[in-house]
């Protein structure tokens, strides 16, 4: 078959081409005609049906996103906002933290080992490409029933890709979450989080500016791996038939990995670098075209110099793979020598495929033949723009209507106690230490914190410790009640996390995890989560950074719940001065902080003791959560608080449980005058949370929450081996324990 070139494609208009089994639409295809006064070439269809994938281009959903930019609230801090390849925050004493979270839902559902081992992979080089040396990561999880035979083929592959490769990398994983719900179980979510830190000065950009400059594609060889990965996994639904889109699903290399992570930190420190960005989705397609894109000329790309695995890999294919371990750089001509000098000691391949050019093209070659002649905007930023139809769905009055709190509730002390054990023991609130014991959470030796604490904690700097700290969290129950009300409910938790820590929070990355954008209830739940996470972050004055939209994760008709994870970061001067969640010393006094409501819709009670999902989320009230927050920053600082933990899932009883288990000490509980003790234990209420008081320390303590108007009450003191509800029962701590630890190893088992 003889080479499609554009001269051959502008000789034969009639040629028909794969364009729908690419993923375009036809009015797609014709647009891509209309741009370039004739048919695609093979390579040019490749290039535009990745970068015009739901994944690639967020088509169907920049409509919305672009809220956050809108709404985003005034913060000196921002240094780096949305449209590269993560936000950059200035955390003080000149240095810089890099973060964001992207997903690998389809791929680790596929091949759940490589799927979630690239999708750290994939988010660590997007750090990297800014400038910073990645530090930590994190990883949100959301998993199909836990008792259903296919979560114990996705769950531990999951967790083994995702331990193997940071574990390899050295990287610390210091946060996340494990969820289960049968809505996911055809479609996973593997949102992974990274973090970096660097100087204000060594901040890099992805673009492509002068003319002459080299385009050097450095890491490991191409190969079949991954090819297409982001337009045939990530922009369609699965069918209830299971997965048959295995070579569609990248394959990872850790050390490979490592070493251009060492030999790109290394580049940075000489300055060789005038752009540069990493090959994720869409690889060489994304690299090429977002770098021309975003600079001032064009580029020439000779595409038969790509080093590869597989010789017979046509154009098309090297175009689309999404081999891992691979950057872009941009090189001035008198720097290239030295640049490749660094990568030959680090056992890097790299390779000199082309340049920029003072044109306004992006021309790619095959041997001499030009396979490639496009205005790379409408590659990387000016592709379709979807205004998808959305509706509020028929069913959402019913849901909102089927009220928890008219479920039966325990009728005596005896069946209250029984709720309180079926509730640790539950798979969402039972200990997740048998996932993240085959985490390394302090290899680098900067761990301050790690799971299951509120918040992982990192120290920046060694000197001073400076530290920052990052949360994730999204709840799907509540989204699926009210997808505004749910986000925000997402962000507040995230904040109130990491405030939880004594960090002040600063900005926000996000991994909106959605069904089908073609479902008009669908889309109704995205712009409303999208309007909603807008709104909360105007207030609270946390802009977003950047972050991820995951599409079309559904099987068949059935969508998961709508799936907003906010994952928020906030810096703190002293570490040493970090809250933890451990309720440590006997005599200590333990205060609630906020208010208390009958609030039980989505609530974990009304899912593990009766299997219901209805009525309305807890209410959200942003200033409360600020001034919950100050309280916890300002008592962490002052010495005046030794242990917080956010009311959460679960609601008080989990929140003392895990408190009490991480220290070893037991709790004697007061249900407040007037109070309903189920409603004590059991309510989700927002902007709450525990805190253990020093004796000494009480007055100054509740004098300031007294002042700044922040309900504090007195509800126990640590005492004993047992969680006692005066008046109720007792729980012997070893009991809680053995049914807090025993349930997910008996499910895996």
């Amino acid at each position: 078959m003889s080479l499609d070139t554009t001269k051959h494609a502008a000789d034969t208009p009639d040629t028909e081409q794969p364009w729908a089994e690419l993923g375009l639409k036809q009015d797609e295809y014709e647009r891509i005609r209309e741009i370039l006064g004739r048919r695609p070439t093979g390579a040019e269809l490749a290039m535009y049906s990745v970068m015009w994938s739901e994944h690639c281009s967020y088509k169907s959903s920049k409509v919305h996103l672009k809220q956050f930019g809108e709404k985003a609230p005034e913060n000196d801090a921002m240094l780096v906002g949305i449209g590269e390849n993560a936000g950059v925050v200035d955390v003080g004493q000149g240095y810089a933290v890099t973060f964001k979270v992207e997903s690998h839902n389809h791929p680790s559902y596929v091949e759940p080992y490589q799927g979630a081992a690239t999708g750290v992979g994939g988010i660590v080089r997007d750090i990297l490409a800014m400038g910073a040396r990645p530090v930590a990561v994190m990883d949100p999880l959301r998993f199909g029933a836990a008792d259903h035979e296919d979560t114990k083929r996705v769950l531990p592959g999951v967790v083994s890709g995702i331990g193997g490769y940071g574990n390899c990398l050295g990287l610390p994983n210091i946060g996340g979450e494990v969820v289960f719900d049968p809505c996911y179980q055809g479609n996973p979510l593997v949102n992974a989080l990274c973090v970096g830190v660097m100087k204000h000065e060594d901040i890099h950009l992805a673009k492509a500016s002068g003319a002459g400059n080299k385009v050097i594609l450095y890491g490991a060889r191409t190969g079949g791996d991954g090819i297409g990965g982001v337009s045939v996994l990530a922009s369609e639904t699965f069918e209830s038939t299971g997965p048959a889109k295995r070579p569609a699903v990248q394959v990872g290399d850790p050390f490979q990995e490592k070493l251009l992570i060492e030999c790109t930190l290394e580049i940075f420190a000489e300055d060789l670098v005038a752009g540069i960005q990493d090959l994720g989705g869409a690889g060489l397609s994304c690299a090429t075209s977002e770098l021309a894109s975003a600079g001032s000329g064009g580029m020439r790309v000779e595409l038969d110099t790509v080093p590869l695995r597989d010789a017979s890999l046509s154009p098309e294919e090297i175009l689309m793979s999404e081999s891992q371990e691979r950057m872009c750089a941009i090189v001035e001509p008198d720097k290239v020598a030295r640049f490749l000098e660094i990568c030959e000691k680090w056992d890097v391949i790299a390779t000199v495929i082309g340049e920029v050019t003072d044109g306004d093209r992006l021309e790619i070659y095959w041997h001499g033949e030009q396979i490639v002649d496009v205005p790379p905007r409408t590659v990387a930023h000016e592709g379709p723009v979807y205004h998808r139809p959305y509706a509020r769905p028929d069913w959402q009055d019913a849901l909102q209507a089927d009220d928890a709190g008219r479920l039966p509730r325990p009728a005596d002390a005896a069946e209250l106690r029984g709720q309180v054990l079926r509730l640790v023991a539950s798979p969402n609130q039972a200990s997740k230490s048998w996932v993240t014991d085959q985490y390394d959470r302090f290899v680098q030796g900067n761990t301050v914190l790690a799971q299951p604490e509120d918040s992982g904690m990192i120290r920046v700097d060694e000197e001073t410790n400076l530290g920052v700290a990052v949360a994730t969290d999204g709840n799907g129950r509540y989204a699926k009640l009210d997808p505004y009300t749910g986000a925000q409910l997402a962000l507040a938790e995230s904040y109130r996390n990491v405030a939880a820590s004594g960090a002040k929070p600063l900005a926000v990355t996000d991994c909106l995890n959605f069904g089908s954008p073609e479902d008009p209830a669908v889309m109704w739940q995205f712009a409303e989560a999208c309007r909603g996470l807008a709104d909360a972050c105007l207030e609270l004055g946390t802009p977003v950074t950047g972050g991820n939209v995951s599409l079309y994760n559904q099987t068949g008709e059935t969508a998961i719940h709508p799936t907003p994870v906010v994952g928020v970061l906030g810096v703190i001067d002293d570490v040493t001065r970090r809250t933890p969640m451990a309720f440590a010393e006997e005599g200590q006094l333990v205060y609630l902080l906020g208010e208390t409501r009958e609030e039980l819709g989505g609530s974990a009670w009304s899912q593990v003791v009766h299997g219901h999902l209805g009525g309305l989320p807890p209410k959200v009230d942003l200033a409360r959560e600020k001034l919950l927050a100050e309280i916890l920053i300002a008592g962490s600082r002052d010495g005046m608080i030794d242990a917080a933990h956010d009311l959460s899932d679960g609601g008080l009883i989990q929140a003392v449980t895990e408190s009490c288990l991480k220290g070893g000490k037991g709790v004697r509980l007061v249900v407040p005058e007037g109070q309903d003790p189920f409603v004590f234990l059991f309510s989700e209420s927002a902007g709450r949370a525990i805190v253990a008081v020093p004796r000494s320390e009480e007055l100054r303590f509740t004098d300031m929450c007294g002042a700044r108007g922040l309900p504090a009450t007195r509800v126990g003191v640590i005492d004993g081996d047992a969680v006692e509800v005066q008046g109720q029962f007792s729980l012997p701590l070893a009991e809680l324990r053995e049914a807090h630890e025993a349930t997910i190893p008996a499910l895996l088992a």
